[in-house]
């Protein structure tokens, strides 16, 4: 007798039952087993047993709905389904196999506590009740229909239709699908019979821009990754960051500008920065984007590498590469807002899910991007394990953390009364707070090697120090008022500077309240701001030697460090995404020997104890010269834990020379001079103090007389 077709088939067909696995697979009806297939277009369909039994099933509707009695009541069986005239094809059926997703993991994903959901959600290929297939689940609460369509069922949201568990988590198991095949998820959500198209948000790869699918990626052919330097992210660590945009790094002339791949990358950036002295490479964001002008700064897959440079196999393979180099690899990390792309996390299961519904707190007015509602659990969870994610599976070293004021603060850039308050009637975004002291609690609790840096802009106290002392807990934290404060002092002509000394000083009065990294970032070689070359003052010649007397003040001065490509050999130009780097440039002396001196200064740093050991205590530094203004002098000493492990800066920031410059030093003898940025290596006059000082005894104690060169630093150390 043929089976009745009820309202609850009519919903299959129609694509808008909510649980498929309901009416669809192995059932008993009435004490029969049988079993109902929907294969759109059919025209014949029959199951088999691995016995050999077979039964043809009846189709009780044209759209391609089948069932009939089958001879057994068990789950292992295969489909022969025709369509039109061609041969029967054999395949099986994705409503036969039982759930992916425990108990377990539905309890802690609904919990929000699921700390490897990305081995759980999106698509993962695997080996399920003995078949070979991909597994898929989605998070979208407030669906009514969620389908996976791909590459393996013509993209055809009525064919594989998932089965809904806990609190809005979708699985299914496709058997058909396999890695490298492209898929998206249809969805149909609570207020329109219109499905919406959406990329997966725990895809790990995505097609090439313009175009949005995500692509099946099969984690256990990774190649293994060569752990990250062991202590490399030491506070009293030597830590020299080299900022790269991949995308325009260096580029292929002869393949039209375009590129390099991340395989290409691997076989000249790590051998680069190493050679450069550079301890760490930070990539602007890699996570997938749709808009290249946006740097990576708007992602809509987090867990994805982005695919213009490879897959995440190439990927890997660049960051063992680093590591072999033994540089660490920081990522641009951007957890605070997204772009409102269709395919991606704006309004994913017809709602606001990922984002606030109103928009005084769900869009952000400075990029027009979406803010992430932090405090709902799932979202939270989502954001914590993407952390992970990224040291678990690619074995990075450390996250920097864009935007960090955007999110602690709900008035950032709002207007009066265009912001919510908190429940205590503040402007701090206490869910955001929240979220960072986690996030940064389970990143050092799980990944002890690694680190995380915040790009705080505000005077938010304690953003450095342990979350269970009140703090936020990141690693460290970039001096964004140094910056600013020594780029201003440095753009002005040498014979104003005595105007403005206190620019220089003043960063030493709170450069111990946080762990400091001092940024010389893309941020400050872009939107007419020009190269950081281009801000120094005067004739080419002054230029570079106010370059080179600003770099020298860098690296001695307390905290990290951190150059954007090209600072390096004094790129001239503002920097654009879509070109490479000017390195003709370093067929001139002058450009040449500011990258000799980029090498030689992190040499030191690496080799003086005295310039890094205490980079975050207030005893590795002491002024010896903090109040000469006239001659715009500073001068300092940097000390090691080591007792005689000291060093002395000394910096002339005018183009006078000065002759028996005499400052008051610790201890008497010999002092050698290590460095000094006037020499003619570095395109300098060559104007110093030689090889070896005496110390001479006053009555006021030991007394070093100094030639200071114009617009030149120098570094000596105490003899032995």
């Amino acid at each position: 007798m043929t089976e009745v077709v009820t309202a609850e088939a009519h919903a299959i067909i129609g694509g808008y039952h909510a649980d498929p696995f309901r009416y669809l697979g192995p059932h008993v009806d009435h004490g029969q087993p049988i079993v109902r297939v929907y294969l759109p277009g059919a025209r014949q369909v029959r199951v088999r047993y691995p016995e050999g039994q077979e039964a043809e099933l009846k189709r009780i509707h044209d759209a391609g709905l089948f069932s009939g009695p089958v001879p057994s009541n068990g789950r292992d069986y295969r489909l022969l389904a025709t369509w039109g005239k061609s041969e029967a094809i054999a395949l099986d059926d994705p409503y036969r196999f039982g759930p992916v997703f425990s108990d377990l993991d539905l309890y802690l994903m609904g919990e929000g506590t699921h700390l490897q959901i990305y081995d759980r959600l999106g698509a993962h290929p695997m080996v399920h009740e003995g078949v070979q297939g991909v597994a898929f689940g989605v998070f979208a609460p407030n669906a009514r229909r969620v389908s996976v369509v791909g590459d393996f069922n013509f993209w055809d949201g009525r064919r594989h239709a998932m089965r809904v568990r806990g609190n809005g988590f979708w699985e299914i198991f496709i058997p058909d699908a396999k890695p490298g095949d492209k898929y998206k998820y249809e969805i149909v959500g609570p207020h329109t019979s219109a499905p919406l198209l959406k990329a997966d948000p725990y895809a790990f790869s995505a097609e090439v821009r313009p175009l949005t699918a995500s692509v099946i990626v099969d984690p256990a052919s990774l190649p293994q990754i060569t752990p990250g330097p062991a202590g490399i992210n030491r506070h009293d660590a030597p830590i020299s960051i080299y900022e790269v945009h991949l995308g325009s790094w260096r580029r292929n002339p002869y393949l039209n500008n375009s590129w390099l791949t991340y395989r290409e990358l691997a076989e000249q950036l790590p051998q680069y920065v190493a050679d450069m002295g550079f301890t760490h490479v930070e990539l602007l964001p890699i996570a997938e984007h749709p808009f290249d002008a946006s740097w990576g700064y708007q992602p809509t897959g987090l867990y994805a590498p982005t695919s213009r440079f490879g897959t995440p196999h190439d990927f890997a393979c660049m960051i063992d590469a680093f590591h072999k180099h033994g540089v660490g690899v920081i990522l641009d990390w951007v957890p605070g807002h997204f772009p409102d792309d269709a395919h991606g996390l704006a309004q994913f299961d017809g709602t606001a899910l990922y984002e606030h519904a109103n928009a005084m707190q769900g869009r952000h007015l400075d990029w027009n991007t979406l803010i992430y509602n932090f405090g709902r659990r799932e979202v939270a969870n989502f954001l914590v394990a993407n952390a992970l994610f990224w040291m678990d599976r690619y074995k990075i070293d450390g996250l920097r953390v864009d935007a960090v004021a955007s999110m602690l603060y709900l008035d950032y850039s709002r207007p009066e009364g265009g912001w919510i308050p908190n429940k205590y009637g503040g402007r701090e975004n206490l869910e955001a707070i929240d979220l960072l002291r986690r996030f940064n609690t389970e990143v050092f609790g799980r990944f002890p090697n690694a680190t995380t840096m915040a790009e705080e802009s505000t005077a938010w106290p304690m953003v450095s120090r342990p979350a269970d002392s009140g703090g936020l807990g990141f690693g460290f934290k970039w001096n964004m008022g140094w910056m600013h404060d020594t780029l201003r002092y440095m753009a002005k002509d040498p014979i104003y500077r005595k105007h403005h000394h206190g620019d220089v000083t003043f960063g030493m009065l709170y450069a111990f309240f946080e762990n400091f990294v001092l940024p010389l970032s893309h941020d400050e070689v872009v939107h007419g701001k020009g190269s950081i070359f281009g801000r120094m003052p005067g004739d080419r010649w002054q230029k570079f030697a106010n370059l080179r007397a600003y770099y020298t003040f860098m690296y001695g001065h307390p905290g990290k460090k951190l150059l954007f490509m090209g600072g390096e050999f004094a790129q001239e130009r503002e920097w654009t995404h879509d070109h490479s780097l000017d390195w003709h440039l370093l067929e001139y002396k002058e450009h040449a020997g500011i990258q000799s001196l980029v090498r030689d200064l992190n040499r030191l740093y690496k080799t003086l104890p005295a310039l890094h050991q205490l980079d975050a205590e207030p005893g590795g530094f002491e002024w010896l010269v903090v109040d000469d203004a006239d001659n715009s002098v500073f001068a300092w000493l940097r000390r090691g834990r080591d007792p005689g492990s000291v060093c002395l800066v000394a910096v002339n920031f005018t183009p006078a020379p000065r002759e028996n410059y005499r400052l008051r030093v610790p201890f008497g003898g010999g002092w050698r001079e290590v460095f000094n940025s006037d020499a003619e290596i570095y395109g300098g006059g060559n104007i110093g103090n030689g090889g070896r000082i005496q110390a001479e005894d006053t009555d006021h104690g030991a007394v070093l007389s100094l030639v200071l060169p114009p617009l030149a630093g120098v570094v000596l150390v105490p003899e032995a």
